[in-house]
Order: C-alpha cells, then sequence, then structure tokens
C-alpha cells in the first residue's frame, strides 16, 4: 500500500505544572525520522497558555479556522463516521446463541458487549460463551471488540416447580408457602423462609414481573393466604416481588460470590449486580475485588424500591449503572419507570459513567420476527435520553429471532441519532478560560476543558476524533460530551480496550506505543486506513491528554487537526 502522510493542519497545546498552567512548547522545525507511514507536520499553535482557551473558543464561535474553512473540512468528511452506531448494544447470551457461529454473526450484526445471566446455566456453559468471546476479540481484525459481562443472581423470591402449569383464575383463593416441595391446586411453595415476615395483608404479589398478581389476605406461620386479582398460568419458579417492597434478603448471596470468583478467575470485564439497594453493597464488591487483584468494574442494576432513594450514593461508588426495568415496575408503580429511566441516565451521565437501558426492549420478537411499534419508539427514547447502550435479554438469549433483534436494535439505534447530533453544535464549556489564571484551577478541569473543546473542535470541523489513553479516562470524558463523530480510542492496555466497548460513541483499538509520538500517530492513521474507517484527504482531530500522558512525564493536553493524504 502506498505511503501515506498526515498533513496537520492546526494544533495547539497547553502544558501544566503542579501550581498552574504554563506556557505551551513551540513545534519543532525539523521534522523527525519518517516510519513507514510517516506523519509531516505544518504546525500552527499559540505561544502561551493563557491564550489557548480563548483561541479555541474563537475557533468555535466563528465555526471555522483560519488556516483551515469549514466547508472544505465538509467536502472532505468522511462518510464512514456518519453512518458508524454510537449506542452500544448488550446481547444477553443462551441456548439460541451460545455456539461460536452465532456469536460470530451477533458480532458482525452490532453486539458490543456479551451478557452472562447467571441465573441460569453453569460455569461450564458460561466458560464456553467467555472462551468464544475471547476468541472472536483475538482473531476479529475490523476493530470491533466485545466486552463480557457476568450478571449476577441476586437475592431472587421464586415459586417452586409444579409438576403442570396452574391456571390461575381471577377471584379464586391461592396459598405460597416456605415448606418445600408443595405443588397442588391451591398452594405452592415458595425458595425463601422470610417470605411470611415480608408480606402484610393487603399487599400485592407481582408474578413475573406483573403478568399475574394477587392480593394477600392473611398469613399463618408458614403459609400467605391470597386472592387472584389478575390471573393467567402459573409455571415453575415464577418470580414473585412485592410492589413497594424489595426482600430482605442480602444483595450478594453465598451463589453469587461463587460466580464472581468465577469471573474474576476468566477475566470477564463487568459485573451486572442483581438488586443493589446501597452503595455498601459495592464497597464490598470493590473491596473483594482489590484483594482479588481484579480489575472488573461494577455496573448496579437498579430494580429494588429500596435502591432509588439511595441512588445517588449508589452510582457515585460505582462504575456506571443498568436501569433494569422489570423488576423496578414490578416493585414500584409502572408509571414510575419513565421518569426514574431517565434520572438514572441523568445522574449517571453527571457522573461520567455508563449507563445501560434494559428489559422488555424487543419483547416481543422473542417469538416474532418484527418488533411492535411500540417498541422501536421504547429504543427511540433510550437513545434519545443518552444511554450508553441498550440491551436484549430472552430476545437474544432463547429467543427465535435473535439476529433479526439485533439488527432491529442497531437500525432503530442509527436512524435516531441521525436526528440527534448537530455537528455545529457545541457542547457547554466545562471551565471559563478565565481559570487558567486561578490558583484553584487544577489539573481535572482542565482536563474537562479540553474534552469539551475537543468536541467543539471535532463537531464545528466535522471530524472524528483520535485519542490515545493508557487508562481510558479521556475516552470516557469525550463520550460524555458526546461529540458527532466517531472516538477511535487507542491504548496499550488490553483491560482498557475492553471496557471502552460499553461507552457510546467509542471505537477502542489495541496498539503499543512509540517513544515517539509521530510515529504513533503514523501508526494510528495507517491503522486506520487499513480498517477503512476513513479516506485519503479525510481530517481528523488529534486529543492528548491526562495526568499520564503517553510522551511526557507532566500533565499534558495537546489538540490537533491534520488532514490524511498520500
Amino acid at each position: 500500500m502506498a505511503a501515506a502522510a498526515a498533513e496537520m493542519a492546526v494544533g495547539f497545546m497547553a502544558t501544566t505544572t503542579r501550581a498552574a498552567a504554563a506556557a505551551a512548547r513551540p513545534a519543532s522545525a525539523a521534522a523527525p525520522p519518517q516510519p513507514r507511514r510517516a506523519v509531516a507536520a505544518r504546525v500552527l499553535r499559540t505561544s502561551a497558555s493563557e491564550t489557548v482557551a480563548a483561541d479555541l473558543a474563537t475557533v468555535g464561535a466563528n465555526g471555522a479556522l483560519s488556516a483551515l474553512s469549514n466547508s472544505e473540512v465538509t467536502a472532505d468528511a468522511t462518510s464512514q463516521n456518519a453512518v458508524r452506531r454510537k449506542t452500544k448494544i448488550v446481547c444477553t447470551i443462551g441456548p439460541s446463541t451460545n455456539t461460536r457461529e452465532m456469536i460470530w454473526k451477533l458480532a458482525e450484526t452490532g453486539m458490543n458487549v456479551a451478557r452472562m445471566n447467571m441465573s441460569h446455566g453453569d460455569h461450564q456453559s458460561h466458560k464456553k460463551v467467555i472462551d468464544l468471546v475471547k476468541e472472536y476479540n483475538a482473531q476479529n481484525t475490523d476493530g470491533n471488540t466485545i466486552a463480557i459481562m457476568l450478571d449476577t443472581k441476586g437475592p431472587e423470591v421464586r415459586s417452586g416447580d409444579v409438576p403442570e402449569p396452574i391456571m390461575l383464575v381471577e377471584g379464586q383463593e391461592f396459598n405460597f408457602t416456605i415448606k418445600r416441595g408443595v405443588s397442588t391446586e391451591d398452594t405452592v411453595s415458595v425458595n425463601y423462609d422470610d417470605f411470611i415476615s415480608d408480606v402484610e395483608a393487603g399487599d400485592i404479589l407481582l408474578v413475573d414481573g406483573g403478568m399475574m398478581s394477587l392480593a394477600v389476605k392473611s398469613k399463618t406461620a408458614d403459609t400467605v393466604k391470597c386472592e387472584v386479582v389478575d390471573g393467567g398460568e402459573l409455571k415453575s419458579r415464577r418470580h414473585l416481588n412485592v410492589r413497594g417492597k424489595s426482600a430482605t434478603l442480602p444483595s450478594i448471596t453465598e451463589k453469587d460470590w461463587e460466580d464472581i470468583k468465577f469471573g474474576v478467575e476468566n477475566g470477564v470485564d463487568f459485573y451486572a449486580v442483581s438488586f443493589v439497594k446501597d452503595a455498601k453493597v459495592i464497597h464490598e464488591l470493590k473491596a473483594y475485588l482489590k484483594s482479588a487483584n481484579a480489575d472488573i468494574h461494577v455496573i448496579p442494576k437498579i430494580e429494588s424500591a429500596d435502591s432509588i432513594p439511595n441512588l445517588q450514593s449508589i452510582i457515585a461508588a460505582s462504575d456506571g449503572a443498568m436501569v433494569a426495568r422489570g423488576d423496578l415496575g414490578a416493585e414500584l408503580p409502572i408509571e414510575e419507570v419513565p421518569l426514574l429511566q431517565e434520572e438514572i441516565i441523568r445522574t449517571c451521565r453527571s457522573m461520567q459513567k455508563p449507563v445501560i437501558v434494559a428489559t422488555n426492549m424487543l419483547e416481543s420478537m422473542i417469538d416474532h420476527p418484527t418488533p411492535t411499534r411500540a417498541e422501536v419508539s421504547d429504543i427511540a427514547i433510550a437513545v434519545r435520553e443518552a444511554a450508553d447502550a441498550i440491551m436484549l435479554s430472552g430476545e437474544t438469549a432463547h429467543g427465535k429471532y435473535p439476529l433479526k433483534a439485533v439488527k432491529v436494535m442497531h437500525t432503530v439505534a442509527l436512524r435516531t441519532e441521525s436526528s440527534l447530533y448537530d455537528p455545529t453544535k457545541a457542547p457547554s464549556l466545562v471551565a471559563r478560560p478565565q481559570a487558567l489564571l486561578n490558583d484553584d484551577f487544577c489539573k481535572s478541569q482542565l482536563s474537562k476543558m479540553f474534552g469539551s473543546h475537543a468536541t467543539m473542535m471535532a463537531n464545528t470541523l466535522r471530524t472524528p476524533i483520535i485519542v490515545f489513553t493508557r487508562v481510558g479516562s479521556m475516552a470516557v470524558l469525550l463520550s460524555h460530551y458526546r461529540p458527532s463523530s466517531t472516538i477511535y480510542a487507542f491504548t496499550n492496555e488490553v483491560r482498557v480496550k475492553q471496557r471502552l466497548a460499553l461507552y457510546q460513541g467509542v471505537v477502542p483499538i489495541l496498539m503499543d506505543f512509540s517513544d515517539d509520538a509521530e510515529e504513533t500517530f503514523s501508526r494510528a492513521i495507517s491503522s486506520l486506513l487499513d480498517a477503512k474507517y476513513m479516506n485519503e484527504g479525510d481530517y481528523v482531530t488529534l486529543v492528548q491528554s491526562g495526568s499520564k500522558s503517553i510522551w511526557r512525564d507532566e500533565s499534558t493536553h495537546h489538540i490537533q487537526v491534520r488532514k490524511v493524504q498520500c
């Protein structure tokens, strides 16, 4: 392939010391030795850090650069980035999809995260899925990375086994008992000994998230006596909720700890923790992971009534959140679920943490090849509310049309995103330029400001963003600002690459970094050209930032715009 070069149109740099922002370093006049795809640069930089923010703000206000017109960039903008989906898709792997062929097809259709539901299957079957996903990641050459999520079972209250489904009829008397192995026409066991203590006369019991409901009339030492409100077919091991209440079981059960240890041994990327009630559970799990030297992020599932008053502290202690709408809508009035979904997404975004919207998104596609129009709207709403990811459960685990379900989710998300991102709209600035002169100005604020400015520049010039990161922090920050184009995050850490697969708009790419910055730039651009993520003549915005900069000892923040050409 012919050698290529990236011609820098405009660059800005600011370097901070411990005390305050210092003067920006001038560009070197001499070009370094040229690698296979050398990166030659013509540099326009500010001479002092005090003018950096003002210059960047002028770029955003004018919508153009003196060295490069907006129309010129727009004409050369790559079509690849216009069609790349930004919202990530989580697919639950089950009997319909746990083969090598299906995992490959799910990944090609749009899966970004493979979820293992520990409520079903055993460690042997889940180990097979983990190995297949790792095999895909090792063999895949198109830049698509699949993260692995282990979802704990949690303290579920379930009815016992029944030989045949029991038909419940409105007005019928029906009982639940803590005696094991009971199954008659009017009485079934539950698996939870404190069930008697947790319910009171007048409570409403929901079966299967509300598919059936029963009103509690009275109770004895071992039996809860009910009247059927909404009937249906009661099958074995159905999930039970008490509306407005959470079970007094611990959030992490003995089975969950065994599953968590299994996840550590097999190097999963995320834990989705069921029925989290407070931040204490998150701190306990994180302490265990630290002691096990396990680099795994914790995503609490917000699905219990008790979690809502503690929402801020739970998310603050965690690495994100999942809106688990099934049990959330069973324990709380269903009309509250859309408002809580919006609040959870807003809270996660304010803390720059990923959020997943889950449950019933394409429920009808478990049995049918096309979705309901309401389900399509549900996906669009989650995308519009800026969720990082949307999730499929039974649709891909045991549904008849798993690939079609992923395709629907992909196309709906893509179409919705096309109506949301206005390339000319810049994010609000996190820090005013004058803050550079303030003694209280800190490195994290400068990172936020540069993340904001990088997004503004990429949006105005309609360019993709290339970021180099060892720990993933700047890629996460850029995702938080939701730039209109793709964020290509280059990292030399496998764990960071895996985790970034969950973040909205981020394409993580594993690459070794050179001691020479220009050689690393060249490698990155070469890999994007080889993968056909961009074309000759495209412009890119390059971002280096953070307290652990790749090429400098001190904290460095650097934005450049370059044109790729042969």
